[in-house]
């Protein structure tokens, strides 16, 4: 095997092994989020007497159904790939590799990364917030007192509640959001860098090769 084939063989290794590793994290993620989605909406408990707001109601249904879609979509892909990407895997053959389908399937790997990581952990920061409307809304029997000019304001201890987890939440997806687009641009710098690296060494050795095996046009 030439040293070209086997830098190329170790490049198709490192990407089978990070395809498997992100497959792996979405389909964990993807069970936990989804499963917590399911077991909130069931177990909310809303109050028969309390008139919500319609468009609080069909934000908390919309969001958590999107939620648990966007992650079983995710822990599909995840399992119709992750199988066959570890039967190759634990194959000791460095030929091996090219029975994986992680070349072919790339993009619904890095869709299935990007549902679970970015899109589901948006929508997860969206439902706890919706979610805390809901449950805390309905407490109303004890308005906050304002001692200013000793009169009732119009926010009851419910939506006191509500409005903290809103306001401590919001910046958390802001922080959660520039984070993201942060380590996507670091990420992407590094890659670009490892391959200018990779093009420099890959460079160097066919030089080497062509000084080392001269043409035939040498011998005429």
């Amino acid at each position: 095997m030439s040293l070209n084939e086997h830098s190329m063989q170790a490049l198709s290794w490192r990407k089978l092994y990070l395809s498997r590793a992100k497959l792996k994290a979405s389909s964990r993620t993807s069970a936990l989020l989804s499963g917590f989605a399911m077991v909130a909406m069931v177990e909310v408990q809303l109050e028969s007497t309390h008139n919500y707001p319609q468009g609080l109601l069909i934000a908390f249904s919309a969001c958590t159904t999107v939620l648990v879609a966007v992650h079983l979509f995710a822990l599909m892909i995840s399992t119709c790939i992750l199988p066959n990407i570890e039967a190759v895997s634990n194959v000791h053959n460095l030929n091996s590799v090219h029975e994986s389908p992680h070349e072919r399937m790339h993009r619904h790997i890095e869709l299935a990364w990007a549902f679970s990581t970015v899109i589901g952990t948006l929508l997860f920061l969206a439902e706890v917030v919706l979610l805390c409307w809901v449950k805390f809304l309905p407490l109303n029997k004890n308005p906050v007192v304002n001692n200013g000019n000793n009169s009732l304001t119009s926010i009851t201890p419910g939506e006191a509640a509500a409005i903290t987890s809103t306001t401590i939440m919001v910046p958390f997806g802001l922080i959660f959001i520039i984070f993201a687009v942060h380590f996507y641009r670091s990420l992407v710098s590094h890659k670009t860098e490892r391959v200018e690296r990779e093009l420099d060494v890959l460079a160097q050795l066919q030089d080497q090769l062509d000084r080392g095996h001269p043409t035939s046009s040498h011998f005429g």
